[in-house]
């Protein structure tokens, strides 16, 4: 009887939950890497969903795709930043002091990029779009100047504000390069319910010619 009961708890026994307890390890661990080396690869640049650096060389639009029932970047044509076509070499020079900038400024501590930092500051993750700049023609200039002084700008008067980080011409242009870039990475959607800056080439101006002026024959006299 005894030993019927043993036979019958051999999934109690010390040596099978022991024995369990490795191949749960290893098969977690192997997974593990296999997760990591998937995720070095999902968010390297020039990947699927992140793209090169290359990529503020053109126009990057955000577009609500039907199929993944979420807004999605599109890529467009050729809109250099700052006017300049830069090589992929040199756009990754210029976004990564952009990113060390944001980091050495420690805009996290106030402002959500891709999901990490706090939340008392507008999410910078797709801020090269947000309307606020006025229009694309002048959103360059506008989000430079903003960030070297912001202090007497006009949309930060309104609630909180941000202060004078004593940020310079070349840092705030290589952070516009950074957010210009990081709003082309596909987020799958977030921020959520975010509205892009309106980025439709204005019509071309068609010139009007004069009609033709036309002789009036003068009345005659009778």
């Amino acid at each position: 009887m005894a030993e019927t009961q043993t036979q019958a708890l051999w999934w109690a026994s010390e040596s099978f939950w022991r024995k369990m307890a490795i191949w749960v390890t290893a098969g977690s661990f192997v997974v593990l890497i296999f997760l990591t080396f998937d995720t070095v690869k999902q968010i390297t640049a020039g990947g699927k969903r992140v793209p090169a650096y290359s990529v503020i060389n053109h126009r990057v639009d955000y577009v609500f795709d039907e199929e993944r029932n979420f807004q999605v970047p599109v890529i467009g044509p050729e809109e250099p930043l700052f006017g300049k076509k830069l090589t992929e070499d040199e756009a990754e020079a210029l976004v990564s002091k952009g990113k060390l900038t944001t980091q050495a400024k420690n805009c996290m501590g106030c402002h959500t990029l891709l999901g990490n930092g706090s939340y008392y500051a507008p999410d910078l993750t797709k801020s090269w779009l947000d309307p606020s700049w006025g229009s694309k023609e002048v959103r360059e200039q506008s989000m430079v100047e903003f960030l070297m002084d912001p202090t007497d700008k006009l949309h930060n008067a309104i609630g909180r504000r941000m202060p004078n980080l004593g940020i310079t011409e070349a840092e705030a242009r290589a952070t516009v390069a950074f957010l210009k870039w990081m709003s082309a990475i596909d987020t799958n959607g977030f921020p959520t319910n975010f509205q892009p800056i309106d980025q439709a080439d204005a019509a071309p101006e068609v010139a009007v010619e004069a009609a033709p002026a036309v002789e009036v024959a003068a009345p005659v006299q009778q």
